[in-house]
């Protein structure tokens, strides 16, 4: 993103302490943090609580969730004081879903899951967004097909006026986990029993072998339809 590349000259690629200083100390308070509490959320908040610069952070209880990403997010709380604040879907609006869908409609359908999508994660993250310029992200660009080309900073297809800052697009999934171990980071129980991706307990699995580390998300469907909406717009070229 030219407008703010500056921001980021002669930082090494891997430096993402540095990426995320200087994005902070940019932006000030017009800049908060979205995390899962999956392992590159857990490896920004460790590098967060280094920074030592305040910096909301908040989390979408879908209503779904599974009880080892509470546990994980007390532990958080616990190591590095830092609290996460938790924002909830509308609760009429899940009311009427699934009295007239039912509890399992996401799995009937490509658009039904992303309804239950929309409703659960995507318009909490757009309440939770409003008034700032700038969120981080622990997207990564070896995650999935989906998640190619991206950059420490760009543009937000979804939330119009916002950009996003991507500290850890260099990094693998094995070197976030030598962060973790180097540092001890708490992390969610769930990897230790085979899962690569966590989100809602419905739509998550552990994984086998050398699968994509998105394979265990909505596994009933493609690989390239593998989003929720939080990244990528539907409505504007993000779609099936």
């Amino acid at each position: 993103m030219t407008k703010y590349r500056h921001l980021f000259k002669g930082v090494d690629p891997k430096d993402s302490l540095e990426v995320l200083s200087r994005a902070i100390d940019h932006f000030g308070g017009d800049i908060c943090m979205a995390t899962s509490l999956q392992l590159g959320g857990l490896v920004l908040l460790d590098m967060l609580h280094r920074v030592g610069k305040p910096v909301r952070v908040f989390s979408i209880d879908t209503g779904r969730l599974p009880e080892e990403t509470y546990e994980c997010s007390e532990s958080i709380r616990r190591k590095y004081g830092i609290q996460v604040e938790w924002v909830f879907p509308r609760f009429e609006t899940v009311e009427k879903l699934e009295t007239e869908k039912g509890l399992f409609s996401f799995k009937e359908s490509i658009e039904n899951r992303r309804e239950c999508c929309g409703i659960r994660k995507v318009e909490p993250l757009g309440r939770a967004l409003a008034g700032y310029r700038a969120w981080i992200t622990g997207r990564r660009l070896d995650q999935s097909q989906t998640r190619g080309g991206l950059e420490f900073i760009e543009t937000d297809p979804v939330h119009d006026g916002l950009v996003k800052v991507n500290p850890l697009i260099h990094w693998s999934k094995p070197d976030l986990w030598y962060y973790v171990e180097e540092n001890g980071v708490p992390h969610n129980r769930l990897y230790d029993e085979g899962y690569l991706s966590i989100g809602c307990a419905p739509c998550t699995r552990p994984c086998k072998g050398n699968e994509d580390e998105r394979a265990g998300r909505w596994w009933w469907e493609s690989p390239e339809h593998k989003e929720c909406g939080l990244h990528l717009n539907f409505k504007n070229g993000g779609g099936i």
